[in-house]
C-alpha cells in the first residue's frame, strides 16, 4: 500500500509552483523587457507587448498570483494522487 497521502502530493506541487512563480516574478521584476520577450518565444510569437501596463509592480501584484497558484496547485495535486491512488488500487 501506498503511504503517500494525496495531500503531501498537493503540497509538493503547490510549493513548486510557488517557488516557479517567485523565480519567475523577480526575473521579471528585474528585466521585464526580456521576461515579455521571453514570454513571446515560449507561447510561439504571441505578443505579449501588448498586455504591458505602466503600473508599477508592488508587493500585493506578486502576492495574489502566488496565493492563486499555491491554492490551484494544492487542489490539483491532491485530486490527481487522490485519483492515482484509486486507480492503483489504493484506499486512503
Amino acid at each position: 500500500m501506498n503511504t503517500n497521502a494525496p495531500w503531501k502530493i498537493g503540497v509538493a506541487l503547490a510549493s513548486t509552483m510557488a517557488i516557479s512563480y517567485g523565480v519567475c516574478a523577480v526575473l521579471y521584476a528585474l528585466w521585464p523587457d526580456r521576461g515579455v520577450d521571453f514570454l513571446n518565444a515560449l507561447f510561439h510569437g504571441l505578443d505579449f507587448h501588448k498586455l504591458d501596463t505602466p503600473e508599477p509592480f508592488t508587493f500585493a501584484k506578486f502576492m495574489y498570483p502566488l496565493v492563486v497558484l499555491a491554492v490551484w496547485g494544492f487542489m490539483v495535486g491532491t485530486v490527481f494522487a487522490w485519483l492515482h491512488g484509486l486507480l492503483q488500487g489504493n484506499r486512503y
